[in-house]
């Protein structure tokens, strides 16, 4: 399979496990502190093939994910399950299997640059995803359906809002999966 958009990854390990099943380029950040030469590199690459941010599912990788949304907006952005992506010492992109590294690929998505909040803090937490004995659970699925890695309260509440997800939209999902 051929990508066209450059990936974005920390490391070298990441790039040759990407590269040994995928045909693509990759541009790595070589831990949390961006150079300005990095940050450089990737918005050039952002507008000339496009960028896919894929980092690990970890605290490093959600910061330089969110570093690079922020200072580059527009960017699409592809998860992995920290479960999908670890070993008994190690979490990483390059520890995942072919298969699931594809479904991630298969489901990157833009964050809306400046989002209109299509969904209150109120009816995030009438929807059972802050403050109860299963909002863990709860986040957790709706996470899980939208390939958003597995956010806290908060960043979820972001992240739905930055899709533009409304009340509605989040329902079906959870009547669905009750079903």
């Amino acid at each position: 399979m051929k990508i066209k958009e450059i990936i974005v990854v920390e490391g070298k390990n990441d790039t040759n496990v990407l590269q040994s099943y995928f045909e693509c380029d990759t541009i790595e950040t070589h831990g949390t502190c961006l150079s300005n030469a990095t940050l450089k590199q990737i918005e050039m690459a952002k507008k000339t093939r496009g960028v896919i941010v894929f980092t690990d599912p970890d605290y490093p990788g959600e910061k330089i994910r969110t570093t690079i949304n922020q200072k580059i907006p527009g960017c699409k952005n592809a998860y992995i399950e920290k479960n999908k992506a670890k070993t008994n010492k190690k979490v990483g992109v390059e520890h995942a299997s072919k298969d699931d590294l594809f479904d991630a690929l298969q489901h990157v998505f833009t964050y809306e640059e400046k989002p209109k909040e299509t969904l209150s803090w109120q009816e995030y937490i009438d929807l059972g995803f802050s403050g109860k004995d299963d909002s863990s659970m709860k986040r957790e699925m709706i996470a899980k359906h939208y390939y958003l890695g597995k956010p806290n309260a908060k960043t979820l509440y972001k992240r739905l809002n930055m899709l533009q997800l409304t009340k509605n939209d989040l329902e079906a999902i959870i009547e669905n999966k009750k079903g």
